[in-house]
């Protein structure tokens, strides 16, 4: 096998074919362990069919006496529960890609998979794109009444089209069919002066009608299709549609006879002016038979024109495909909605519009037609019919410019394109159209069987294909042994001298203290632990809505450990023999305590900040005066600054050069940085603090301390601070002072200004400062007020004149008149 199998040669192929293999569970691993666990699962197939994640432990003394749901489980589970792998049936998913068929367009061409109920696989399908090819053109012409003008302008297309083609292929070949309808009536006039010449009521002479009439076989001899096509005739029938798509399939199915080359892009155009007929439409000429979707050519005329039905579209298409053929369709714009209707349902179609079946638009037509379906790479998948319902098939296209195409196929594809993969980065000239297809199955056949299926990969239009063969394994193989331990084996089989044989016990002969001796336990009284029965000498334990009872006696459980926050072994672990078997990265009686230790360092890198041990993945500090998730705080210890003068002493003994900062790491948990100028750091979560010493005030230096979330830092001046600290003092108390007269002399300059102001009037007089108590009697207030008021004039006499008034006052309670 292993040399039948290789690897690809090809760096484009390689670059997708690596991640080849891919299984899809659709349910996340809590979602698959609530599915693979079911009191209702007794056997292995029951167990693999709830999904591919679940798995079958077949190990004989696995759980001894538990119930036979308990054999299925994730793999994990299983494995902690005391399984091995060796003893586990699984859902096996594989893709093997055979490298030894050559291909040239497509690749691979041989592809096998192994698939069990509700998994999936993904593959790569790549498409070549050639330079030049061959090209077959088959011309199925409607040589009806109505088309005996077109017919005539076929005389002269051969030559002008093979010049044409040249440009777009490296050999042009040609073949020529003729088709009207089905011989019988009501399609025909069955007169018999009508049968062989259809067209005597006109005085011409007609062929007969026929449902397809093979003429000329693929040749590259322009001037042998020129005569063929002179020498046609035109026939004649009664209703309208016309046998197309009868004559069509024949064409395509009979490859001998029409001459089809296997490397040759193969064109049927097909040229007509009306619709035609579909499949049921001969049930009025009373055809029931389908139509088998083989060859009944006899002397190059189709015999079974009136024994079968006209083909299905969904047939033809299938044909087409089989048979690798491009079909193109020359109608008249009449009958041109119909048929574009038509193609949607046939894979590698193309429709033109003539108004006039003249040369010159036929050629543009078929070169037209040729390069629009050689741009555009389509793919389609069929299924064998038997197997369609229980299979999934899923296409992704990645086109030549990296888009992810919505339909199967892509367009505006061209030879030696650069093709950006799925590694969009790798701009390798791949020059091929890629398509991921996935194929997933559903279920089983009913009798639950293994079966074979193969699933068609065939790009439309290509002679090459890819076979994909799927191996449906629906079936527990068990190990050599063959024994799955399910519910289809007897619970009283026994091994002896190595031969498995059935003992069924004798109840009525044995008795009761003899069947149940093996059952009880040392010094117990009571069989199974009572959590089972005793059968054939062995406990079959009960179920429980907890979880699995097991053991000899029944005497073990998977509920009977610690819970953490209302789950069994913190959902972390699965329960065995009453203690919990955690999951990696956990530990402790209930797999609370988590193995690492990152939740216990700080920022700056230390343990709990070097004053604690990580327990269970919290800080458990060495001195109780110390507090915090970190160890970090101490609201008991001496000062924060005093707290840090050891530290700063040792550094300053080295120094303070960072050559030196090491040697204090024994008397430092903390980051040490040294700084110039202290001022550039403030803020809340700073505090400023000064290390004095005793022998002079040299040796007194500042420094700042952090401890923000849990990192401790810790900033020491680089020169000594006493000197500048007795004169920032008093260059403090000279700027207050400062300060302070500057407010009083700016306060009592604006008052001055807002006295002034009022003992100005606007008109420029002085106003009466007010009425001014004396300190005799300062409850005194006049009633009156005199004033003398002097009146002049331009021109003033020789002395002015001057006049008394006295102003009475309000009293203060009198309201305003």
């Amino acid at each position: 096998m292993t040399s039948w199998l290789r690897t690809y040669d090809s760096a484009c192929l390689c670059l997708l074919l690596c991640c080849l293999v891919v299984a899809f569970s659709g349910e996340s691993f809590s979602a698959g362990d609530s599915v693979c666990r079911s009191p209702g699962i007794t056997s292995c197939t029951d167990c693999l069919s709830r999904g591919p994640q679940c798995a079958w432990c077949f190990e004989e003394g696995f759980l001894d006496g538990a119930g036979l749901s308990q054999r299925c489980d994730l793999p994990v589970n299983l494995l902690r529960r005391g399984c091995a792998l060796e003893f586990m049936e699984q859902s096996e998913v594989k893709v093997e890609v055979n490298a030894t068929i050559s291909s040239t367009q497509v690749s691979p061409r041989d592809i096998s998979i192994t698939l069990r109920p509700g998994s999936a696989a993904s593959f790569i399908v790549s498409v070549k794109q050639l330079e030049r090819y061959p090209v077959d053109l088959y011309y199925l012409v409607d040589v009806s009444a109505s088309m005996q003008e077109n017919l005539d302008q076929l005389k002269t297309v051969g030559v002008a089209l093979s010049l044409r083609m040249t440009e777009h292929s490296s050999d042009l070949w040609l073949g020529f069919g003729s088709f009207v309808d089905k011989p019988v009536s009501p399609y025909i006039n069955v007169h018999p002066s009508k049968i062989h010449n259809p067209c005597s009521d006109f005085e011409i002479r007609c062929r007969p009608a026929h449902g397809f009439h093979h003429v000329l076989s693929m040749t590259s001899n322009m001037s042998e299709f020129t005569r063929v096509i002179k020498r046609q005739r035109i026939s004649g029938n009664m209703d309208t549609p016309e046998g197309g798509l009868d004559a069509m399939l024949q064409a395509a199915v009979c490859q001998r006879a029409v001459g089809w080359r296997p490397e040759a892009k193969r064109l049927l155009l097909l040229m007509t002016d009306q619709p035609s007929h579909l499949a049921l439409d001969s049930r009025l000429a009373g055809i029931v038979v389908p139509h088998d979707g083989l060859c009944h050519l006899e002397d190059n005329v189709y015999k079974g024109s009136t024994r079968m039905d006209h083909p299905s579209l969904g047939q033809l298409s299938d044909k087409l495909l089989e048979n690798h053929i491009y079909s193109i369709f020359a109608v008249e714009k009449q009958q041109y909605q119909w048929y574009e209707e038509l193609i949607h349902l046939l894979p590698g179609s193309y429709l033109g519009k003539l108004g006039l079946f003249q040369a010159p638009n036929l050629i543009d037509l078929v070169v037209d037609a040729y390069k629009r379906l050689l741009s555009e790479v389509v793919v389609s998948v069929s299924v064998e019919d038997k197997a369609v319902s229980r299979y999934w098939v899923s296409v992704t296209p990645l086109c030549p410019d990296g888009s992810t195409a919505a339909e199967h196929s892509c367009t505006g594809v061209q030879p030696d394109q650069t093709v950006n993969t799925q590694q969009r980065q790798s701009h390798q000239r791949c020059h091929k159209v890629y398509f991921n297809i996935t194929i997933g199955q559903h279920s089983c056949p009913d009798d639950g069987k293994d079966e074979d299926v193969t699933v068609m990969v065939r790009p439309v239009g290509y002679n090459e294909s890819t076979v994909v063969r799927i191996r449906s394994k629906c079936q527990c193989t068990c190990g050599p042994a063959g024994q799955c331990r399910d519910a289809n084996a007897s619970p009283c089989k026994q091994t002896q001298n190595g031969n498995n044989q059935e003992e069924r016990p004798n109840y009525g002969m044995m008795k009761d203290s003899d069947s149940n001796k093996n059952c009880k336990a040392d010094g117990s009284d009571v069989v199974c632990s009572g959590r089972g029965v005793c059968e054939c000498g062995k406990c079959v334990c009960e179920q429980s809505r907890l979880g699995a009872v097991y053991g000899k006696y029944c005497e073990l459980d998977d509920f009977s450990c610690p819970y953490e926050g209302g789950l069994l072994c913190g959902s972390r672990g699965v329960c065995v023999l009453g203690e919990c078997v955690c999951e990696d990265g956990w530990t402790g009686d209930s797999c609370n305590c988590p193995v690492s230790t990152a939740t216990c360092q700080s920022s700056n890198g230390l343990l709990c900040s070097g004053r604690g041990k990580c327990v269970c993945g919290k800080c458990v500090c060495d001195d109780p005066q110390h507090s915090g998730d970190f160890c970090e705080r101490c609201p008991a210890c001496q000062s924060t600054c005093q707290s840090y003068w050891t530290c700063v002493g040792c550094h300053l003994s080295h120094g303070l050069t960072q050559e030196e900062a090491g040697q204090c790491n024994h008397t430092c948990a903390l980051l040490v940085g040294y700084m110039d100028d202290m001022s550039g750091q403030a803020g809340e979560t700073w505090i400023h603090c000064m290390y004095i010493s005793n022998d002079s005030c040299r040796n007194s230096y500042r420094f700042q301390t952090s401890s923000k979330s849990g990192q401790a830092q810790l900033l020491i001046s680089t020169r000594p601070d006493c000197v500048s600290s007795s004169l920032r003092l008093v260059r403090t108390f000279l700027s207050v002072c400062a300060l302070t007269v500057l407010c009083g002399l700016v306060v009592v300059a604006v008052s001055r200004l807002l006295l002034q102001k009022r003992r100005w009037s606007p008109g420029g007089t002085v106003e009466d400062a007010g009425y001014h108590c004396t300190g005799k009697d300062l409850s005194y207030i006049p009633t009156t007020n005199e004033k003398t008021v002097t009146y002049r004039r331009d021109h003033p006499p020789d002395r002015p004149v001057e006049m008394h008034i006295q102003v009475p006052k309000m009293p203060l309670g009198d309201p305003w008149q």
